[in-house]
């Protein structure tokens, strides 16, 4: 019986220490900022500054925040894609584990490519259209600057 409560302190004072240490980073690395559609949070990253910059001098600035590409569409999509993201974003810089070129997920092509396709559906249906062959064209591996310049 004894053993039994040890254990439970010892999950509990884990659990605890996660939860404290997980909050503090929360805070100090102002994870709170990324719940908004702001893309200037987007470039809290070092690795994100030039694809902000593209961003800025290219032509979706206008039309589209870094969410309207980068998440699905509906709140439970959008919010579940960027806690996923940002847990590892932040693993990855903290650990040191990324490539100094960043490269997209397929997951996140999956997501970005049907945002270009809710957005150009005119332009997409007609090249996905009756008399299409093959494989459905895929916007972002001819595109992939677009955005981003």
């Amino acid at each position: 019986m004894q053993a039994a409560r040890i254990a439970q302190i010892l999950v509990g004072a884990a659990f605890g220490a996660a939860v404290g240490v997980g909050g503090y980073t929360f805070v100090y690395a102002r994870g709170y900022s990324y719940l908004s559609d702001n893309p200037d949070v987007c470039a809290n990253c070092h690795v994100m500054h030039a694809h902000h910059a593209g961003w800025m001098k290219g032509s979706h600035r206008s039309v589209a925040t870094c969410n309207d590409c980068h998440t699905p569409p509906g709140f439970v999509g959008k919010y579940v894609t960027k806690g996923t993201n940002g847990f590892w974003h932040s693993f990855a810089f903290t650990t040191g584990w990324f490539p100094d070129t960043i490269r997209i997920r397929p997951s996140n092509h999956d997501v970005t490519e049907q945002a270009c396709r809710k957005c150009h559906s005119d332009i997409t249906e007609m090249m996905d259209g009756p008399h299409r062959q093959g494989e459905p064209t895929d916007c972002v591996r001819c595109h992939k600057t677009v955005g981003h310049l």
